[in-house]
């Protein structure tokens, strides 16, 4: 199992379809809440996104003083069934055309980012139709893959040909990449920009790999 990347390998992860870079880390404590699933499968999710930001570093908080709740994870059957989200129209733009394509696709899953002044995430929202392949996945599984996809703002084509989990052949346990830990560790370092469109940053961002955390930082942002 690789345990690194190269630099070109962590600008893919932030390379966009239009060749572009894009990074952008939380820049706020995060307070996830979640709708359509049983209590059970609740602190499970809620769990995985306490351990992925822990991994970054990063806080966890009861309640946000603007949005109350800043990670919306939706659980549900049906794309229409986001119609009737009271006020979900008002956080998400063109709401109604969103849905009609997903559903439209046959899309299993979508992300949903909201940026603050310095460009790093303020909210994001997570939906997860359970009419699909999604449903076949473990819940420990499902939620560890999108606290990971939530963490940072990764390239839309990050993981469409290797997923950020692996599966360890001692036990059989699901565990996050060692890589992939390693680029979210880096990505929150505190010497590191809370957002970045430059591809240079992933090269600082390979720096961190190879030097411990507490490393100082020459270059300036």
């Amino acid at each position: 199992m690789t345990l690194t990347y190269s630099p070109e390998q962590i600008e893919n992860l932030f390379t966009r379809a239009d060749g572009s870079y894009a990074f952008a880390r939380w820049g706020r404590p995060i307070v996830p809440i979640v709708f359509g699933v049983e209590d059970a499968t609740l602190i499970t999710v809620k769990s995985a996104f306490e351990a992925v930001a822990t991994l970054a570093g990063h806080q966890m908080a009861e309640t946000d003083p603007e949005l109350g709740a800043n990670l919306m994870v939706f659980f549900f059957r049906d794309w229409n069934e986001l119609l009737t989200v009271p006020d979900l129209d008002q956080m998400i733009p063109d709401l109604a055309a969103l849905v009609a394509r997903l559903a439209k696709t046959n899309a299993s899953q979508y992300r949903a980012f909201r940026f603050d002044d310095q460009g790093a995430i303020q909210a994001a929202f997570v939906f997860l139709c359970m009419e699909s392949d999604l449903a076949k996945v473990p819940a420990e599984t499902l939620a560890l893959t999108q606290a990971v996809q939530t963490i940072v703002l990764w390239s839309e084509q990050a993981f469409a040909q290797t997923s950020p989990l692996a599966v360890l052949p001692e036990t059989g346990a699901t565990i996050l990449r060692p890589e992939i830990a390693g680029v979210i560790a880096a990505a929150y370092d505190r010497m590191m920009p809370p957002s970045s469109n430059d591809a240079s940053h992933a090269l600082r961002l390979f720096a961190r790999l190879q030097a411990p955390m507490d490393s100082k930082d020459a270059t300036p942002e």
